[in-house]
């Protein structure tokens, strides 16, 4: 017995002695220990935690060389290779991981929604459960800071820009025709499904030198990655039907959605102000294919709708009425990939084609005009640390524009133009720490249209001032060409520019947000010309300047009041511009000096039931009135609306819907139209721009049929 207790100590002072120590301490950036960091070799069961000095020690018998972790919550993993006989008294600092949720985002100028995201204040479902979107997802963004209210025209109008200057992007691939077709004084519409989309970025200013061919703005719209199951969606609404399906397999899945609108039982009930000869028709389809590969996934988006319409409105320079007709066909076309490269780098790339046909008739004016444009576009994303990240790219944009026109004197003229533009940019984002941010990047394009090119940097920064707060600046040049209304008629031009400047605060609390942004936006090379309308005979040039600049103000709060979600937006606008006919710099008259939106949503458990109200407020607009002296010299009065509406759940999967918007019936006026020529008095008649309705209702019923039994197009109800 004694020579076997002999052995067995022998045999363990002789593993003792074949070990190795491992001993150090484990610091931050500042110096100061770090308690609990996990300090283990690759690969075995050796290793230790820190104590309260940042100390660490343990034995191993490994040989040779082998790695090091030192490891700690919300800093990145140190490691170390080397032989093990030299791992002592190791001083080992970690430094903050700047990719935790509480670190610094680059955010000046941005708005973001979806589940993703570090900071959102509108989610996906917003867009169809805001009372006054009517599931526009420009309606829905249109209760932000930054734009601007102008009823009758529906489009997005940003910071003092016309609506021209927004692009809006697929995936990262430009839409160039993203609204229904309309009339005059009546109020378009987003072309695309919002069901489609599981993200949302809606840049005011200042955004990555990725993105242009934007004056004021940029919105993004990114399709689901992967849906979570099959299933069927029926709608049933007071002015048309949709329906839609999702099939999914291993590796792939598909989307589609109808849809058909017809406005005739609609305004046989609730009468317009407009003589309609046949009421707004449409369908249309869009489906996105997704296919997952070994290191990415593939996208294949399509969209293709129809629109008809003729109807006689009231003019008061004719007095049986203006005709107008519109045939509109338009497809979109978009294919995207984003792939892993390797460890370090990754790439996203895509195209989309687009083609655009008008058929319009107009009194005695027939134009038919028809657009085809493509975008390619490549990036490339190298993460050498998560300090560094770079992203550089190129793309190509084409456009080839035809308009016909024929009246009682002109037959068959014929003009356009082709808008050719290359771009390369080059962005870096870098992370000093988790507080304190940078991105620099800088964008060239070359037009072959105007054989011109331009540079334009771009710049951010951002600082955590707190764990809930942070403090942003952005500067950015941005360029775009002409519109195809005045490139069909010149190309003798030169892109327009400006440039903005941003100060932005955010506090992000649990399930509130706060932002205040202030802006400065310098417009140069404007277009102007000296006609009423542009055309033929105009003369062009690249004189026109202007400015904008004001005060955006955001508060959303989804937990102070059990079950009430709501938001307030303000906006102050103070901009002036040189451009187009005018006949010196004034308040454009699609501007709004104040803008103000509330909008709020209660659950009700007793009723099953969201109900939902949004309220927008604006102050008026400029408008010239010939019987004063100067330009743009007068104001309609301000515009109110109240929306409201009410989801009731019938059965997990089965809703009904309802709203009305401007419920209180506000008598908005969107501005005047007067007589081309004076009566005996020498007075010029005018007549209010109304809406063509004061109030519109809406009716739907939305049926869900699905694996889980439970999903439904509102799912948050």
């Amino acid at each position: 017995m004694k020579n076997l207790l002999t052995i067995i100590i022998t045999l363990i002072c002789i593993q003792l002695h074949s070990q190795t120590t491992i001993n150090g301490k484990v610091f931050n950036t500042k110096n100061e220990p770090i308690v609990g960091a996990n300090i283990y070799l690759e690969g075995t069961y050796d290793g230790s935690t820190s104590d309260e000095s940042g100390a660490f020690s343990f034995r191993t018998s490994e040989t040779g060389s082998a790695t090091l972790v030192a490891s700690y919550l919300s800093y990145e993993t140190f490691t170390i290779l080397g032989d093990i006989t030299y791992m002592k008294d190791l001083s080992i600092k970690l430094r903050e991981d700047v990719s935790t949720l509480d670190a610094v985002v680059l955010s000046a100028g941005t708005f973001q929604a979806g589940d993703n995201s570090k900071v959102n204040v509108l989610k996906p479902l917003d867009v169809v459960t805001t009372a006054s979107a009517l599931g526009d997802f420009v309606g829905a963004l249109q209760t932000l800071p930054g734009t601007t209210t102008v009823a009758e025209d529906g489009r997005l109008f940003v910071r003092g820009g016309d609506a021209e200057e927004t692009q809006i992007f697929i995936d990262g691939i430009r839409v160039f025709t993203p609204y229904t077709p309309t009339t005059n004084n009546a109020p378009t519409r987003g072309r695309y499904s919002p069901f489609l989309f599981d993200g949302i970025t809606f840049s005011t200013g200042g955004y990555s030198a990725e993105f242009g061919q934007a004056l004021s703005s940029v919105l993004l719209l990114n399709t689901i990655d992967e849906p979570d199951q099959e299933k069927t969606d029926i709608g049933i609404m007071s002015v048309g039907a949709t329906l839609g399906n999702t099939q999914k397999w291993e590796k792939s899945s598909i989307s589609v959605n109808t849809s058909y609108i017809n406005l005739a039982p609609y305004n046989a009930i609730f009468k317009s102000r407009n003589d309609w000869i046949k009421p707004i028709q449409s369908a249309s389809g869009e489906t996105v294919f997704r296919k997952k590969t070994n290191s990415g996934l593939i996208k294949l988006y399509a969209a293709f709708d129809a629109t008809n319409f003729e109807l006689i409105q009231e003019d008061i320079n004719y007095e049986e009425g203006v005709r107008f007709k519109l045939n509109n066909n338009n497809l979109y076309f978009n294919g995207s990939y984003q792939g892993i490269l390797n460890n370090k780098w990754s790439m996203q790339s895509g195209f989309s084609y687009t083609h655009a046909k008008n058929d319009l008739n107009i009194i005695d004016s027939a134009i038919e005009d028809t657009e085809n444009s493509i975008h390619i576009k490549v990036k490339f994303k190298n993460r050498i640390s998560n300090y560094f990240k770079l992203y550089f790219g190129a793309e190509y944009f084409a456009t080839n524009f035809n308009e016909n026109y024929s009246d009682e004197t002109i037959n068959n003229d014929e003009y356009g133009y082709n808008n050719n533009i290359a771009a390369a940019f080059a962005e870096a984002d870098i992370f000093i720490s988790k507080n304190l941010a940078f991105k620099s990047g800088l964008r060239c394009e070359y037009s072959q249209l105007f054989k011109d090119i331009t540079l334009a940097p771009r710049l951010s920064f951002a600082y955590k001032t707190s764990g809930k707060s942070q403090l942003s600046l952005a500067y950015g040049n941005f360029y775009q060409n002409p519109s195809s209304n005045i490139l069909k008629f010149n190309q003798n031009l030169k892109a327009q520019n400006t440039s903005h400047y941003i100060l932005n605060y955010q506090f992000n609390a649990d399930r509130k947000i706060f932002r205040a942004e202030a802006y400065y936006k310098n417009y140069n090379n404007l277009v102007k010309y000296d006609s009423e309308f542009a055309d033929f005979d105009s003369n062009y040039n690249n004189s026109g300047s202007g400015f904008a600049k004001g005060l955006d103000l955001f508060w959303r709060d989804s937990k102070s009041i059990k079950n009430f979600d709501y938001w307030l937006s303000y906006s102050f606008l103070d901009t002036k511009r040189d451009y187009n006919n005018y006949l010196t710099k004034a308040q454009p008259n699609f501007a709004n000096t104040h803008n103000l939106s509330v909008v709020g949503k209660y659950w009700i458990d007793d009723w099953r039931s969201q109900v939902g109200f949004s309220y927008a407020y604006a102050s008026g607009r400029t408008y010239t009135n010939p019987n004063q002296s100067g330009f743009l010299n007068e104001k309609t009065k301000d515009f109110n609306s109240l929306s409201l509406n009410w989801a009731y759940l019938i059965s997990p999967q089965k809703i009904l819907y309802a709203s009305v918007s401007n419920v209180l019936g506000f008598k908005n006026i969107n501005g005047y139209q007067y007589a081309d020529t004076p009566d005996m008095n020498g007075y010029f008649n005018r007549r209010a721009l109304q809406p063509a309705t004061d109030q519109f209702f809406f009716v739907g019923f939305f049926w869900t049929i699905s694996q889980d039994k439970s999903s439904n197009q509102l799912d948050n109800l």
